[in-house]
């Protein structure tokens, strides 16, 4: 029988060629990019359309579908629909507005469902403008008589102080947004239900300018649940201008996927009701080969069907994070067996790291630093009244979140967001922390406390910093095999028995010895 040592290096050595061979041909044959800058951003989306049927008749559900407009390119589309017909349809000549349409539909249904269609965009060309179109006959809306007399007023009231419809609906816009209104402009808010959108395109067209709506997505990494954004577009004579409804900055932002220009449905339900629409979006870095063959089905591309990429988006916004961790546990691994910085447990550096990247390094370290040295006060007051285990964590746990409450109102007033983003998972780190070192210091001492959590903090900085880097994370998402080669890593560590850095600094004076 081979020995421990032997069994460990052939494991090991079989799972870090494992690794890096499958990396290998994933950017050979397949053209990922190992560095990051050899790639285009390649957008997720993923829309659900959740409803229950309301009837025992048939069901029919109708999405619009995007266009590809402003330099963007679909990669690949894709569609569930299990149990269902579906049918693509295109838009037709005389409505323009209808665009391409999917059609789900079934002759019963007896419960709730979700059907799921996901695209994959890239942007060929530099962000564009949209085309301009020729200003329609404008329709004046159908008001009540306090209604209509309340938009005569503050049409009056704006039209004297703008030039043109381009001022005129950034006054709107900004009297709708306004943290004092008057008193015409509380009265249609609340008569259009706290609808902005709605009534800003009463006003527009009740004033005579031609305006419809641009419903699209908002790209950020990682979101889910997300619901589709609005934006307001005007056509007049000089052409179309588009409005951000809430801080009136003209464009098209370049973070913005129009889904729709117009003012058609995007969504209908026949059969069915408390229906839904809720986007997930997840950016990956991805070779023009990769996308030229995602586009024309080559079979290269089979590989992906059994890896991440085949999750779902929401599925896969999750991952990206998970796959962090394996890096920042070999950095723990790396610290203690050969540096030898002693830190409270194993996985504690990693989970702190975890909370660092919801707050940011800075503010994070303020707040634990902060919120640890309060927690252990109580904890030691706590000690004191002889409390069993379980009652000493509930109450520091409680404790934490009305110091977290607390901190968070004192940063909206200062105006610091970053504090803000604090969530029940650095809470229960924070709490299971001053646990851990409350623990510690009625064992070892203050003493033992303070080399333990600076040697935690340190570690854990340094897995941060790791984590966050471009570079680690590129590789972790696009070639989770890696994960493999690190596992090996971490074995040929495990049976490392020499010296270690602080050991050669703490020894030092021995080196004269013969």
């Amino acid at each position: 029988m081979f020995s421990t040592r032997v069994q460990v290096i052939l494991v090991a050595s079989v799972l870090i060629g494992l690794g890096l061979g499958l990396t290998l041909y994933k950017a050979i044959n397949l053209g990922f990019p190992l560095l990051p800058g050899e790639y285009r951003d390649v957008w997720t989306l993923e829309s659900k359309v959740s409803f229950e049927p309301s009837t025992e008749g048939p069901v029919e559900i109708e999405l619009r579908l995007p266009d590809m407009l402003t330099g963007w390119t679909s990669a690949d589309e894709h569609f569930a629909s299990s149990g269902f017909g579906f049918a693509v349809i295109d838009g037709s000549a005389e409505d323009s507005d209808s665009g391409r349409r999917a059609r789900w539909t079934r002759q019963q249904l007896e419960r709730p469902t979700t059907l799921y269609y996901k695209l994959q965009i890239y942007r060929s060309v530099e962000p564009q403008a949209l085309a301009d179109i020729t200003p329609l006959a404008v329709r004046p809306p159908l008001l009540e008589n306090d209604q209509l007399a309340a938009m005569e007023r503050l049409v009056a009231k704006l039209a004297a102080v703008s030039s043109g419809p381009e001022s005129f609906t950034g006054l709107l816009i900004q009297e709708i947004n306004n943290q004092s209104p008057d008193q015409d402009t509380l009265f249609l808010l609340s008569s259009y239900r706290e609808n902005p959108i709605v009534a800003m395109m009463d006003v527009l067209t009740y004033r005579g300018i031609s305006a419809s709506r641009v419903r699209g997505i908002v790209l950020e990494d990682g979101r889910r649940r997300q619901t589709l954004s609005s934006l307001i577009e005007i056509h007049t004579a000089d052409g179309s201008m588009i409005f951000d409804p809430q801080s009136a900055a003209v464009g098209l932002p370049d973070n913005f996927f129009v889904w729709q220009r117009g003012d058609g449905a995007i969504l209908n339900v026949m059969g069915g009701r408390n229906s839904s629409l809720e986007f997930a979006l997840v950016s990956n870095r991805l070779p023009v080969k990769t996308l030229i063959g995602m586009g024309q089905g080559s079979p290269e591309v089979d590989f992906l069907d059994f890896s991440i990429y085949a999750l779902p988006v929401e599925q896969q916004g999750i991952f990206k994070g998970l796959l962090l961790i394996p890096v920042a546990a070999l950095i723990v691994v790396l610290m203690r067996i050969l540096v030898g910085v002693r830190t409270s447990g194993t996985f504690m550096p990693v989970l702190i790291a975890l909370a660092f990247i919801q707050t940011t390094l800075m503010v994070g370290l303020m707040i634990f630093i902060g919120l640890l040295s309060i927690g252990l006060w109580i904890r030691s007051y706590l000690s004191h009244l002889n409390l069993l285990l379980v009652s000493r964590v509930a109450v520091v746990i409680i404790v934490v979140i009305l110091l977290m409450a607390v901190l968070a109102i004192i940063s909206y007033k200062l105006g610091l967001d970053q504090a803000l983003t604090v969530t029940f998972f650095p809470t229960v780190i924070v709490a299971w922390t001053i646990e851990r070192m409350s623990i510690l210091w009625e064992e070892e001492g203050g003493h033992e406390v303070l080399i333990q959590g600076s040697g935690s903090l340190l570690v854990a900085v340094l897995a941060y910093l790791t984590m966050s880097n471009t570079v680690v994370a590129h590789l972790t998402f696009n070639f989770p095999e890696l994960m493999l080669s690190l596992l090996g890593i971490i074995l040929l560590l495990g049976k490392y028995t020499g010296f270690r850095l602080s050991e050669l600094y703490r020894f030092r004076d021995m080196g004269g010895l013969r």
